[in-house]
């Protein structure tokens, strides 16, 4: 098989581990499933997986681990960016 294809492979498939362990967190925690948002994060995962994988295609186990890691280093990067409330005490001026 062409190296970058299972490069990629692996890397979807790291990416596709990624979001099944957030299905099974959020399941623990009982917490409402938003199906779609589930299934487009899962695609994106797949996305990502495959071309961090493809970057990172040194070792096949490398590429498997690059697409796990690569989703979850894009959901920190989004939490750190994360609008925060701001609450303004109408009364001082």
């Amino acid at each position: 098989m062409n190296e970058l294809v299972l490069a990629g492979v692996l890397g979807g498939i790291g990416g596709l581990t990624r979001g099944v362990v957030g299905l099974l967190k959020a399941l623990s925690l009982r917490r409402r499933i938003l199906w779609g948002y589930y299934g487009i994060t899962v695609i994106v995962a797949l996305i990502i997986g495959i071309f961090v994988g493809i970057i990172f295609n040194f070792d096949t186990r490398l590429s498997l681990l690059a697409g796990y890691a690569g989703t979850d280093i894009l959901e920190g990067i989004y939490k750190s960016f994360a609008v925060q409330k701001l609450y303004i005490d109408k009364k001082r001026k």
